[in-house]
């Protein structure tokens, strides 16, 4: 599912308009991006989590030339998924070998409260409770 399908969902589920559930998804993944700028961890119970994990500086190759490149240190955004969506995807049945199925929707009562709740932008974590989203912002 790609941000315009998963637009476009949250359009349909919802009966508002396309510009308006846009504003919903950006509003949720600045919030996301920009607390996680800030050093802090969120978690989305039901869903997973999210951190920042620091790696320092390397030697590494450019893979064409072979030639040796020097890696600065960087910060990296890592998912990690919740014990619940674990559980929810491992009890789907398994689709045919060779079929591939259409993206679905997001599953579980809190995707489905989101998707079905408020008509405030959840631009905060505040935000993100209110629209159904259970937050937890901060190390834990």
């Amino acid at each position: 599912m790609t941000k315009s399908d998963l637009i476009s969902e949250l359009s349909r589920r919802q009966n508002i308009p396309v510009a308006r559930a846009e504003s919903i998804v950006d509003a949720i993944f600045g919030s996301i991006e920009a607390t996680l700028c800030q050093g802090e961890r969120i978690e989305i119970r039901g869903l997973g989590s999210f951190e920042l994990r620091a790696y320092g500086a390397y030697s590494g190759r450019n893979p064409r030339t072979g030639e040796k490149v020097d890696v600065k240190p960087k910060r990296l955004p890592f998912f990690k998924v919740g014990k619940e969506m674990k559980e929810r995807i491992n009890n789907h049945r398994a689709p045919a070998p060779g079929h591939r199925p259409a993206a679905p929707a997001a599953t579980g009562a809190n995707a489905r409260a989101a998707l079905e709740g408020s008509d405030s932008s959840p631009a905060t974590p505040a935000g993100l409770a209110d629209a159904g989203l259970e937050t937890s912002v901060g190390a834990s």
